[in-house]
């Protein structure tokens, strides 16, 4: 499983994201949505949307992506999806962030994580 820390993601580029948090993320959610539909990302992949960004995309599941909507802090939702996914027998959930902290608890909870280059390299 992929858990996607979306706004850490999205914050990561400078392009203007600011002036529309919901439209930055429903761009985000249809970008994934391509990349799982065209092989670039395996599913399962859940992005997790926090704040005003929850506004653009819809809790829903579709084409491989499911649309999580936190509903406190993101990261710790991220954190808990990612403990509650780590079971010894399979393989580890993989959270993608930069936040230093997230990727300890992640770790700790025996996840692996990447960072938002290597999503969105996988997006383009």
């Amino acid at each position: 499983m992929l858990l996607v820390d979306a706004a850490n993601v999205i914050g990561s580029r400078p392009n203007g994201w600011w002036r529309d948090r919901s439209g930055a993320a429903r761009r985000f959610v249809e970008s994934a949505r391509d990349a799982v539909v065209a092989g670039r990302l395996d599913p399962p992949v859940v992005v997790v949307l926090e704040g005003r960004a929850r506004d653009g995309a819809a809790e829903s599941t579709a084409d491989g992506v499911e649309v999580i909507h936190a509903h406190g802090i993101g990261d710790d939702t991220i954190a808990a999806l990612a403990a509650d996914a780590c079971d010894p027998s399979a393989h580890p959930a993989v959270v993608v962030t930069a936040d230093r902290e997230l990727a300890g608890r992640v770790r700790r909870a025996g996840g692996d994580v990447v960072g938002p280059t290597w999503l969105l390299d996988r997006l383009a």
